[in-house]
């Protein structure tokens, strides 16, 4: 997506923007209480599906939306052992419900592209909180222990308007999302890739790793947290087995896909997944990752594969 009027973000994002003092914030609050990784109807990985089980996965809905129905989608999910179906909207719990699955990460209901308007931008900040309190609610009515939030385009906000704009929102819904035992997660998104809407986000001011831990840090919630897509990562940053242990807990969810093309996790990309998923583990990740590939063979054959791949 590369909407007319959106300026792209030419600057690469560094550790220490926030620190310097141009947007300087309260640090990490001392907070209390655990990270919830609940979820309706939880089923554990049983034998009978042969997995290990550490890494609990999740079918991401919109990738497999082309070649199957919600049902169908539900269904072989379950065959394959995953306990979520993810980024769908709240009216299809009840299908997720039937087959004994959650909704790992909620998204917002809102027409479009929810990633181009987002917190940097403080003139959003009243719907979006109302829109993400209503996803809050819902997810905890439910069981699904996140809701998915973006820092939007740079439009023409510098990255330090950009970080204290979306400090500031977050602070907004910080508490309520406490309350509700629901964990907010900003995603980063790779401004790199321009030629599929689905595949790169050219103007996404959330592009690098850094800069998005930067403003989690500054909001100092544990229920607002890093989505890390691994697909993303390696775009803008690379390194991303380093970079899961110097994120450790502040990643709320993981998404996959393979690179270049975001297609699957097979042996013609670059990403070598059994020992990402170790890392996930090495640092006590309990949370969900989602498997938001673009399948082009068989989506079945491709999502096993991709499932097993990540069973570590």
């Amino acid at each position: 997506m590369n909407p007319k009027n959106i300026t792209s973000n030419q600057n690469l994002s560094r550790r220490g923007l926030l620190k310097s003092g141009i947007v300087g914030l309260a640090g990490v609050s001392a907070l209390t209480g655990g990270i919830s990784t609940g979820c309706a109807n939880k089923q554990e990985v049983s034998s009978s599906h042969g997995r290990v089980g550490n890494i609990r996965q999740s079918v991401v809905s919109w990738c497999f939306s082309k070649h199957w129905s919600i049902e169908e989608t539900c269904k072989y999910a379950r065959e394959l052992g995953c306990e979520s179906v993810e980024l769908i909207g709240a009216k299809n719990w009840p299908v997720l419900q039937k087959y004994g699955l959650t909704c790992a990460i909620s998204p917002i209901d809102v027409d479009g592209y929810p990633f181009i308007k987002g917190f940097n931008n403080s003139d959003y900040h009243p719907w979006l909180s109302k829109v993400t309190r209503e996803a809050i609610d819902k997810s905890a009515d439910f069981g699904c222990p996140n809701v998915i939030a973006f820092t939007g385009f740079s439009e023409n906000f510098s990255l330090e308007e950009g970080a204290r704009n979306c400090i500031n929102g977050f602070k907004k819904i910080a508490g309520y999302a406490e309350k509700k035992g629901v964990t907010v997660c900003l995603e980063m998104l790779n401004s790199r890739v321009g030629d599929h809407p689905d595949k790169g986000h050219p103007g996404y001011q959330g592009d690098h790793v850094d800069y998005c831990l930067d403003i989690l840090n500054a909001v100092g919630s544990p229920r607002v947290k890093l989505l890390f897509d691994v697909y993303h990562v390696q775009i803008m940053d690379g390194d991303v087995i380093r970079r899961i242990g110097e994120c450790g807990d502040m990643i709320g969810h993981v998404h996959t896909a393979g690179n270049p093309g975001r297609g699957e996790l097979d042996h013609s990309q670059e990403l070598n997944y059994p020992p990402i998923m170790q890392a996930l583990l090495d640092i006590g990740y309990k949370g969900f990752v989602g498997q938001e590939f673009i399948p082009t063979g068989d989506p079945l054959t491709s999502l096993r594969q991709a499932v097993e791949l990540c069973d570590v």
